[in-house]
């Protein structure tokens, strides 16, 4: 079974203007409102790629309402807990560019940390649980390492967070993190802008702890970090349309073909197939389109690459 935990989830109010006028009136052309979060995120896509998940996580009010019946509503099967407050509204504003402007979380007590603890407990060898997104200020940075020591033996964690969070997790020894090359660079106080570079903080944070590593470039494709070897692939080619969720797809997109296969290439190609044909649509990637995409992704290991950077 695979579990998804999103401790921040957000109801997503996405705005489309073509002319934003600020200090007056402004009425929008289109809107949006969508049960967000990167954990949620990864639900929608796994299950868009064949796979059932359980949405874990907080949610309150109003808008945590929203969430968990849209996700109904798309034959997912959310099991969230119910805190005081309401679950934050994110803006995203575009009018040629996206602005965001994100919303306070609610609460999150110790009492409601238990409740994700004793839901987790069940979990058996075999299950997978990824952890995806940020930490509400109320809970400490180091909770997802706190989840992660307490997973019954064989449970496997995925872990997709940034910061302090990501520092602290790895050394829980994770399966598998997913840093973006500014979120890798942001732990070490550095930037990478390279291959190379990416490759060298890969390998410090698999130093750090966790098995696996995937550091996502953007454009310049992605690098994976495993204990064999070091891979390189490609981004195929195509017009970006919408970057949120881009990430989380990556996350599905791997661990879809790993259940599958059991074969970390071809987890980290689909991984990068399923990113691109998110970012490359409105919406989430279908299984049909990063079938598709796959053929233009080339994995190769770095060092049939001459270690040479971009």
């Amino acid at each position: 079974m695979i579990y998804t935990i999103t401790l921040n989830p957000s109801v997503d109010y996405i705005v489309r203007l073509e002319n934003l006028k600020t200090g007056l009136v402004n009425t929008v052309d289109e809107e949006m409102k969508i049960a967000g979060g990167k954990g949620v995120n990864v639900t929608k896509v796994l299950k868009r790629l064949g796979h059932e998940s359980t949405a874990l996580g907080f949610v309150g009010g109003f808008t945590g309402q929203f969430i968990e019946q849209s996700l109904k509503e798309e034959a997912l099967h959310p099991n969230f807990i119910h805190v005081n407050g309401d679950t934050r509204i994110n803006i995203k504003l575009k009018n040629g560019e996206e602005t965001e402007i994100n919303g306070l979380s609610p609460e999150i007590t110790e009492s409601d940390i238990e409740q994700l603890f004793t839901q987790l407990s069940q979990t058996v060898a075999g299950d997978i649980v990824v952890m995806a997104g940020s930490v509400p200020s109320s809970v400490d940075q180091t909770i997802y390492s706190r989840i992660l020591q307490t997973l019954p033996d064989g449970v496997q964690a995925i872990v997709d967070t940034k910061g302090e969070a990501l520092k602290e997790v790895v050394k829980a020894k994770p399966f598998l993190v997913k840093p973006n090359h500014h979120e890798l660079g942001d732990i070490f106080d550095v930037d990478i802008t390279s291959v190379a570079e990416a490759v060298k903080y890969g390998k410090k944070v698999q130093e750090m702890g966790a098995k696996n590593v995937i550091v996502s470039l953007a454009g310049d494709g992605a690098v994976l970090v495993t204990a064999e070897d070091v891979l390189f692939g490609n981004v195929p080619i195509g017009k970006v349309q919408n970057s949120v969720g881009a990430g989380d797809s990556v996350v599905a997109g791997f661990l879809s073909k790993y259940i599958e296969t059991e074969n970390l290439k071809e987890a980290f190609q689909s991984g990068i197939a399923a990113g691109s044909a998110s970012a490359f649509s409105t919406g989430f990637c279908t299984a049909e389109e990063v079938q598709e995409l796959r053929k233009q992704i080339t994995v190769k290991t770095y060092d049939d690459m001459g270690g040479r950077g971009i």
